[in-house]
């Protein structure tokens, strides 16, 4: 029963941190071309690491084993880590989370461009 659910917690933090790490690298090298600026410096993606990989850690170590897993049948050896199954959801995870994240990204730069005014400038 434990090395079941050790399986499922390792898959699992993969996935989320594959997901997490996909996101990071495409946001900061697609930022850069476009924008001419990293919008993720080196530093901020060390704590967004840090951070994720504490909470998803704390939060896949604490899932206790069920009765359920039992019922399930062993993986076999050569069942690779990260299935097909895994690699749409992080693919789908990460797609989503680019639109969101350019999406905020490019209306701050829109409203960064637009030309400010003068009067509201004086009042500060």
């Amino acid at each position: 029963m434990w090395g079941r659910n050790v399986y499922d917690s390792i898959s699992k933090f993969l996935q989320f941190q594959l997901t997490v790490n996909v996101v990071a690298v495409v946001v900061a090298f697609t930022g850069a071309c476009i924008t001419q600026d990293s919008p993720l410096k080196a530093v901020q993606m060390l704590w967004v690491n840090l951070i994720m990989d504490t909470f998803a850690s704390l939060a896949l170590a604490t899932e206790p084993p069920t009765e359920a897993l039992l019922l399930r049948k062993p993986y076999g050896r050569n069942k690779p880590l990260i299935s097909r199954t895994m690699m749409k959801n992080i693919l789908g995870h990460a797609a989503y989370q680019l639109v969101i994240i350019f999406t905020l990204l490019f209306l701050a730069l829109q409203r960064d461009q637009r030309p400010q005014d003068p009067r509201r400038e004086e009042r500060l």
